[in-house]
């Protein structure tokens, strides 16, 4: 079970080097392409399949990701813009279930994928060092984040949700 919800481990921080923030950005550039990949050629039937037993289908995990793309963007932005910002959480399975989640195609989510992360290269390459040691407040998760931690993490964000979708046609051999 662990594997089907983690198919590439947990996210861990442990600090970031000049090498791991260039990976980081590479990452972010590459996950619009890596997405579209993961979902070329699946059918209806297949992007209303599971990932794994109680979990999003194909579909929502597309939807997530743009959802998701949106949040944290902003979230940069304003840690950028502002000194120590709170963060507004996202309800994640509430927006999984709504309408255009479940239903609408990914092809609109996958060009907010393309905008946002185009956007947010930009701005990953624009910054500073000591940029990535601006912080925000997460309120759902009761503690301040650097844009460093939160790198790491978008990253390993999307790797994470595309594995699903890449692991399960392993597995249904689509």
């Amino acid at each position: 079970m662990d594997q089907l919800r983690y198919p590439v481990g947990t996210y861990t921080f442990e600090g970031m080097t000049a090498a791991q923030q260039d990976k980081w950005i590479r990452e972010v550039a590459e996950l619009p392409g890596q997405l579209r990949s993961a979902i070329e050629g699946l059918t209806d039937e297949q992007l209303d399949t599971p990932y794994r037993t109680g979990g999003w289908t194909v579909r929502q995990v597309v939807h997530h990701l743009a959802d998701a793309a949106m949040n944290c963007y902003t979230r940069f932005k304003l840690a950028l813009t502002e000194s120590n910002p709170t963060v507004k959480p996202f309800d994640e399975e509430g927006w999984a279930g709504t309408a255009d989640s479940l239903d609408a195609p990914p092809g609109l989510s996958l060009m907010i994928v393309d905008g946002v992360y185009a956007r947010w290269e930009l701005l990953l390459r624009s910054m500073q060092r000591a940029d990535f040691e601006k912080q925000f407040y997460h309120p759902g998760m009761g503690k301040q984040l650097k844009l460093s931690y939160f790198l790491g993490f978008v990253a390993w964000h999307g790797r994470h949700h595309v594995a699903h979708i890449t692991s399960l046609r392993e597995r249904m051999n689509w």
